[in-house]
């Protein structure tokens, strides 16, 4: 009987082994400069974009302010939607088109419309939906929000606890949407040598993939096989597996 489960384990193993990892399937790659770091990379507004609007003493004007006592606030819907067309509505202003503009060219059009009645205006934008996405072998895979435009690969690990005792370190995706077209590029974080890993440049939207080391799944069976076989046949599988 024994030696009737050592084999059905063994069996297991093997199959267990053809299991795909989805997380580090050959896809095609595309390394390209685009994820070095771009000293003069700022966001561009996009659809469905967010958009707070404060000005400052003029509560009326604006949208969800950072000046006033109820600060931006997404759960409450004091912000402005990026419709289909690219554009927002704007208290007093009207109907104005944002799609591609910086946030500091934004802020100059507002401020230029808003000099109509007010002296020197003080305005503030802020795109309150730029998150990155963190996947896979990380200690608390999330989609982080954040407020700066250049924000570095492993600065963005850092906010989700740093890596798993599991993370494949030479095969981190990042994917990035521009248009209809989806960029990829893989990254080998054990080449410490090498600028192109130490000088990565996230952007809102992107989704970063740590994949699993090939032995977890093996690790894992390892680990619940073992309290159930003999001393004897436990030694054989691993054996016979390695």
């Amino acid at each position: 009987m024994k030696s009737f489960i050592a084999f059905f384990l063994m069996a297991l193993l093997f199959c267990s082994c053809k299991t795909q990892n989805l997380l580090v399937s050959d896809a095609k790659v595309n390394d390209d400069k685009s994820f070095l770091y771009d000293p003069n990379y700022q966001y561009k507004i996009r659809k469905d974009d967010k958009i707070s609007i404060s000005v400052w003493g003029e509560d009326n004007l604006s949208v969800g302010s950072v000046y006033g006592i109820y600060n931006s606030n997404e759960v409450y819907g004091k912000w402005l939607m990026v419709d289909t067309n690219g554009a927002i509505e704007i208290p007093k202003i009207g109907t104005i088109n944002v799609l591609d503009k910086t946030v500091p060219e934004l802020k100059e059009m507002i401020k230029n419309d808003l000099k109509k009645w007010l002296i020197n205006p003080i305005v503030d934008i802020k795109v309150l939906n730029k998150e990155i996405i963190v996947l896979g072998e990380v200690r608390n895979s999330n989609t982080v929000s954040i407020d700066k435009d250049h924000v570095s690969l492993l600065e963005m690990i850092s906010k989700t606890g740093g890596f798993e005792f599991y993370a494949n370190l030479k095969l981190i995706k990042i994917l990035r949407q521009e248009g209809e077209n989806v960029r990829v590029t893989s990254i080998d974080l054990t080449l410490g040598n090498n600028i192109v890993n130490t000088n990565i440049q996230l952007r809102p939207g992107d989704i970063v993939i740590v994949p699993s080391k090939k032995n977890k799944e093996f690790d894992k069976r390892i680990a619940t096989i073992i309290p159930l076989a003999t001393t004897i046949s436990a030694a054989a599988i691993i054996k016979g597996i390695l």
